[in-house]
């Protein structure tokens, strides 16, 4: 989906939990440049592959990827990606969660290591896989502090840790888009904070969005839920309002 010019939402299918559900990664390209915001599960390189092919380019055209957390669903493809490409890609992420991308932490959320026989044998075989075999990779450039990244006239990223303790959402400043990654979720149109079962810190999670409203935003892509259409800043100052009165009950 082309959200402006140089900035397409892809959506990669998959399945989890025997639910279909779809992923969306962010390409932000020019003519020199092409940066992919969260790669999808593992396994899905040939999907993404033909994702960018509909918009003629290819995996082997791809500079930079930037990701935004540590889950596995976000991680999966950036190995295979470097291995396909021509050239070296420079992978970014935040200082707090390079050691889980890269393996030498496990990572928080599917740590089979501390799951119990009764918990490992409740998770479908395929994804009991990925607990016991997570997806690594090198991370090139940690993310620390405030900082513009020099591509495509400027993406800047945004620390908005709770949903992991390095979660990093990215500002792309030519077309005023918001890449929340999983700091925001979409369901039915209604635009949602991060969900509570898969965030590790919910009050954090919840102050990080505070700094979404410094910016001027248009658009708004969420990885679980794909774009969302309306008025930014109201929705997530009633996102904030809502979570905080329910906390307060």
């Amino acid at each position: 989906m082309r959200i402006s010019a140089g900035v397409e939402m892809l959506q990669l299918n998959a399945r989890a939990f025997d639910q279909d559900i779809i992923l969306n990664p962010t390409l932000v390209w020019n003519n020199n440049e092409a940066i992919l915001i969260d790669t999808g599960m593992p396994g899905q390189t040939n999907q993404l592959k033909e994702a960018l092919g509909e918009l003629n380019i290819s995996i082997e055209q791809l500079k930079v990827i930037l990701l935004t957390h540590q889950d596995l669903d976000h991680i999966g493809c950036a190995t295979d990606i470097q291995k396909k490409s021509n050239e070296n890609i420079i992978v970014y992420a935040h200082e707090f969660d390079k050691p889980y991308i890269e393996g030498k932490l496990p990572l928080i959320k599917t740590n089979a290591s501390r799951m119990s026989n009764e918990e490992l044998a409740a998770i479908p075989d395929e994804i009991k896989y990925l607990y016991k075999n997570p997806p690594k990779v090198d991370v090139d450039i940690v993310l620390k502090g405030s900082q513009m990244l020099p591509y495509c006239e400027g993406i800047e990223p945004i620390f908005t840790p709770g949903h992991t303790p390095g979660h990093v959402s990215f500002y792309l400043r030519k077309s005023k888009t918001l890449v929340a990654g999983d700091a925001l979720v979409l369901a039915n149109g209604r635009l949602m904070g991060p969900v509570k079962q898969t965030t590790l810190n919910m009050d954090q999670a919840v102050q990080s969005l505070e700094k979404f409203l410094h910016y001027d935003i248009e658009h708004i892509i969420c990885y679980h839920g794909g774009y969302f259409q309306g008025c930014p800043k109201e929705a997530i100052l009633k996102i904030k309002e809502h979570i905080t009165t329910q906390g307060e009950s």
